[in-house]
């Protein structure tokens, strides 16, 4: 048992770190390459403006470091579901690994195609044709995002499907639902939208920094414009969409909001925390308050999960004992309670070993009753791998305040945005002059990609403890493996993404400090200045 928990722990572990580095490269591809098709159809349109073929160039190779590495690790986390995760991939391969199929086949295939010409066909394609390719190969990217976030979302919705005890796994039974369930449409919007939102940031901070050392300054405020504008709709559409995805978790994952809030006991009309320290020493066993100090905003909460100001919204509490409504002449609407539902997921088991065995000996009429028996309490499979209800309960804290950080970010960078295009559309300019918005803008790089990675972490730990929510548990999906071959590839894994990294910064910083050709009046760097 001991093993097997290291082994859980250390594949999960290794995944987390997986898809953070992949998660630090992907959202600016997805936002980047817009961008750069934006600039190169205001150079095709301006008479190809030599200003604007600047512009875009030096973007464009900016993107091109990144895609490197956002596909090196992307390739690696597939990888992982086989290697560390085989369970789970037999468990559900027909549905999960369709949307990766689709997404390998036609996406991949279309952006790695397109971006060849976007690179190397300036003089051996047509203007228009290579437009075309740059706008392919954003496009390309953002159905790349569409397919994983599909087979993301079914993992946290699961729908469309069917599960077969002769195969004992299940199998796809509707692939438009799987598609274009109502989680999947608002993850592929959030998550394209961050992207746009941090390669906004990106832009803005890089061309603020060719201000504040005074060089290529009409590149710079080019770019400040188009940066914040394809930024400001980033950051709108992830703030429409994450309403929405909040009244898609609160209807089918009601744990990941209370886990979110830190909330343990609902009410009708629940406030909204604004700010707050958790007490450490609270837990589902104790009476403890859940909070040191918090500022809370009245019917927030009832209003984010429902758009109802005195709707309930249950705890963990309350769904660990199966409390899902107060209605308002104060009755009590229940559920299952979890200790319920881990005895429904254990009969299941146990009607899928009695489906086992008729099969085995060819008892159709055992079969039968068997096959119902599974399907009856088939909604608590999952619950059924846990010792108690507290396990499925996940880490409250981190994802408490990985929520919070993303909200108050998120508010950031609305502000940064609307005042960056205010600035630049001034005359004459003030972003030239104001060292304070310069550094501001620079400053706001990195704090971007921590909103970025705190909404990773909220939509996976919060999840938690499940692979697949309610119906396979991280326990049940794991591979046969000794938990020292995943330490050792963990520790590998983090030397080489960290090296891989390190490199690409100091690429990117590289082609940062040399500048873009210099095409416009501005002072050219040195480097630029030795080269012609």
């Amino acid at each position: 048992m001991n093993d097997l928990i290291s082994v859980v722990d250390w594949s999960r572990w290794q995944f987390a770190l997986t898809a953070m580095y992949h998660w630090l490269f992907v959202p600016l591809t997805l936002g980047l390459s817009v961008i750069v098709a934006i600039m190169e159809t205001i150079y095709y349109r301006r008479g190809r403006s030599r200003e604007w073929l600047s512009a875009t160039k030096f973007w464009m190779l900016l993107f091109g470091i990144n895609f490197a590495l956002g596909v090196a690790t992307g390739i690696i986390l597939e990888f992982e579901f086989g290697t560390n995760w085989s369970n789970y991939s037999w468990f559900v391969g027909d549905i999960f690994g369709a949307p990766l199929a689709v997404e390998g086949i036609f996406a991949f295939f279309m952006e790695s195609t397109f971006i060849a010409v976007m690179f190397f066909g300036w003089t051996k394609v047509s203007p228009r044709f290579h437009l075309a390719a740059t706008w392919l190969t954003a496009i390309g990217a953002s159905i790349s995002a569409l397919w994983i976030l599909v087979a993301n979302a079914w993992m946290q919705y699961p729908v469309g499907m069917e599960f077969d005890p002769a195969q004992m796994r299940n199998v796809m039974d509707s692939f438009a639902e799987v598609a274009l369930s109502p989680v999947a449409i608002h993850k592929f919007i959030h998550s394209v939208m961050s992207g746009w939102t941090l390669s906004g940031v990106f832009v803005v901070g890089i061309s603020c920094w060719f201000l504040l050392k005074k060089r290529h300054e009409s590149m710079a405020l080019r770019s400040i414009k188009v940066g914040g504008w394809v930024g400001l709709a980033g950051i709108l559409l992830t703030l429409w969409s994450g309403d929405s995805s909040s009244v898609d978790v609160a209807k089918v994952q009601p744990m990941k909001l209370a886990a979110m809030e830190g909330l343990y006991d609902g009410s009708r009309g629940q406030a909204i925390t604004a700010f707050g320290i958790l007490n450490p020493a609270k837990t589902v066993d104790n009476d403890e308050d859940p909070f040191l100090f918090d500022i809370s905003i009245p019917y927030g909460l009832s209003f984010l999960a429902t758009h109802d100001m005195d709707a309930f919204v249950p705890g963990i509490n309350d769904l660990i004992n199966g409390v899902t409504d107060i209605t308002a002449s104060g009755d009590t609407v229940r559920t299952l309670s979890y200790a319920e539902r881990i005895e429904a997921g254990r009969r299941s088991h146990e009607a899928l070993r009695r489906f086992d065995v008729a099969m085995a000996s060819g008892d159709a009429a055992g079969m039968e009753a068997a096959r119902e028996a599974i399907k009856a309490d088939y909604p608590s499979f999952g619950f059924g791998y846990l010792d108690s209800p507290s396990e499925a309960v996940p880490p409250v804290a981190l994802t408490f305040y990985a929520f919070h950080v993303m909200v108050i970010l998120g508010g950031w960078l609305l502000l940064f945005f609307a005042a960056a295009l205010f600035l630049a559309y001034r005359k004459p300019a003030p972003l030239k002059g104001s060292r304070v918005v310069q550094w501001l803008g620079m400053i706001t790089i990195p704090l971007v990609w921590v909103c970025s990675q705190s909404g990773w972490i909220v939509a996976e730990v919060g999840r938690q403890p499940w692979v697949i929510q309610n119906l396979m548990p991280t326990r049940a999906a794991i591979s046969d493996l000794n938990p020292s071959t995943v330490m050792l590839t963990f520790w590998l894994f983090a030397l080489i993404f960290t090296a891989l990294l390190a490199a690409e910064i100091s690429i990117m910083l590289k082609a940062i400090a040399r500048g873009p050709e210099d095409h416009d009046h501005s002072t050219p760097s040195p480097s630029v200045s030795i080269k012609k």
